[in-house]
């Protein structure tokens, strides 16, 4: 039970990755997360208003299964296979999150500074999570998907669309990092 507790070094996890991307290519499937958002909103009806969501939502079952063992997946290592809440975080990160207001950093996964619910409620919370996501769920669509579909599926398929992407996702991810998360909080 250790073992499966204890992060994974990249010689475990990098094979196992490439044979669920093996398993997709072999059954002719693409990986990708922000796809499901056309399948949600086509199982949801959304095609009678745009033409974009009139797709047929079965072609994506899988898809779907795959969401949902995400979501059991995390609860379960949430829950049971976590051994505790803190997170080996580097000195110096501590240190620059404690300067723009995040207190106590690696204590827990989810700081209460981003994630407690009554920082969700506050109206700076709500317009940070609304204009984040967004940016996020426009800038997957813009994209042609999210940093998973492009960073595993695209990039093992030597596509340069998804370099480009994943090239645009850590430019972005600087940028927010370092210059509008600070502004921010």
């Amino acid at each position: 039970m250790e073992y499966i507790t204890q992060p994974w070094a990249w010689y475990v996890a990098g094979p196992v990755i490439a044979f669920i991307m093996f398993l997709l290519f072999y059954f002719g499937e693409r990986f990708g997360v922000s796809s499901n958002l056309e399948t949600f909103c086509s199982i949801g009806g959304a095609g009678k208003f745009t033409d974009y969501f009139k797709i047929d939502w079965k072609q994506n079952s899988w898809n779907l299964i795959f969401v949902a063992g995400a979501i059991a997946g995390g609860f379960i290592a949430s829950n049971w296979l976590s051994p505790s809440d803190v997170v080996a975080l580097n000195p110096q990160t501590i240190q620059d999150l404690s300067d723009i207001g995040i207190a106590n950093a690696g204590a827990t996964y989810l700081p209460d500074e981003i994630f407690s619910i009554d920082t969700m409620l506050s109206v700076k919370g709500f317009f940070v999570l609304l204009i984040a996501g967004l940016m996020v769920g426009f800038g997957a669509r813009w994209a042609g998907g999210c940093t998973s579909g492009h960073a595993i599926v695209g990039l093992s398929n030597l596509e340069i669309p998804s370099l480009i992407s994943v090239i645009g996702f850590f430019i972005g991810g600087l940028v927010m990092t370092w210059f509008i998360l600070p502004l921010i909080f």
